[in-house]
């Protein structure tokens, strides 16, 4: 934080006061130029939206699209501004029960190609952690994959994701979902050196791979392998993922965490998707505020003008007094 002391005129008398610049209250967020497979994203200049788009009938929030609804969902989220799609045919919620590669491209590869034809300019991203789904996404357009697992479930995904020179986000998970239930509770200053351990070494196998150290975004993984309140102590920390030097993409989005802060405070009965969305728009904020270039996001409006709000206040370079002598 920048601080001087300046004297401030009150009523004809002068009287020392301490200010400070805003913009150094916040976590810095430099700028990368993210490569992707045909094309390049500028990062940090503006918060990016990565719009989600679930293509499976059993998603955690009860959004879930079949095909044609899918493919309408992903157009509506480009023509609303998002400046990515992000196609999911496998649920990840706590419990759920994993899909073969050919059931999830049965379900993702027809929207994945819907769409590109009927916005050939869209920057389609595929949430998947099974290399040849990738490996077929990618043909068919996809600019970037989207690995939960952190290239952990899969070992021919680092092969796959260098060999198609797209774009990778690399998210941290602590076990799979089946596990999470079960895994022992982390200590709120255990979380953020155990996120930033985890994304160290999964980014040393992407290099080993061959994926360009400019193709990758990480991801801390809110809700996976972390519950409650330790999702709070990594969004607290988010900041501190600039020591890895990559750009930060943060999915806070109708997380279960959120949900069980503001229930205390709300009526009951009322759906997920509603009870949730308050409380994802100031996670939202949140996490640019502590340095995220990209949110990943089930609502697109709402997340654009928190986002814009957010920015706005990271841009100030407005002086404000914080105490007088």
């Amino acid at each position: 934080m920048v601080e001087l002391t300046v004297l401030e005129r009150t009523k004809n008398k002068y009287t020392e006061a301490r200010v400070y610049n805003s913009r150094m209250a916040f976590a810095p967020r430099p700028r990368f130029d993210w490569k992707l497979r045909t094309r390049t994203l500028a990062l940090g200049e503006r918060t990016l939206v990565m719009a989600i788009v679930n293509l499976t009938p059993d998603s955690f929030s009860g959004d879930g699209q079949a095909t044609t609804a899918g493919l309408a969902a992903a157009i509506a989220a480009i023509d609303g501004g998002a400046d990515i799609v992000d196609l999911g045919a496998e649920s990840t919620r706590p419990g759920s029960q994993p899909l073969t590669p050919d059931q999830e491209q049965l379900r993702l590869l027809p929207v994945l190609e819907g769409l590109l034809r009927e916005r050939p300019k869209a920057i389609v991203s595929v949430d998947t952690y099974h290399a040849a789904t990738a490996q077929k996404a990618i043909r068919a357009g996809a600019e970037i994959i989207n690995d939960v697992s952190g290239l952990l479930w899969d070992e021919q995904m680092p092969s796959a994701v260098a060999f198609g020179g797209c774009g990778l986000v690399l998210m941290h998970t602590r076990g799979r979902p089946q596990d999470w239930r079960s895994l022992p509770a982390l200590g709120g200053e255990e979380v953020v050196p155990l996120v930033l351990e985890g994304l160290r070494e999964r980014i040393a196998v992407a290099q080993t791979a061959g994926i360009a150290r400019a193709s990758i975004v990480v991801d801390p993984g809110f809700g996976f392998g972390k519950m409650g309140q330790e999702n709070f102590a990594l969004l607290a920390g988010l900041q501190q993922l600039g020591e890895l030097g990559y750009p930060v993409l943060a999915g806070v989005s109708r997380k279960s965490f959120l949900g069980e802060a503001v229930r205390r405070v709300q009526p009951e009965g009322l759906p997920i998707a509603e009870a949730r969305r308050t409380a994802t728009i100031a996670a939202n904020v949140a996490a640019v505020l502590n340095g995220a270039h990209i949110l990943r996001v089930h609502e697109v409006q709402a997340a654009r003008e928190a986002a814009a709000v957010a920015d706005a206040v990271k841009a100030s370079d407005k002086w404000r007094v914080i105490s007088g002598k």
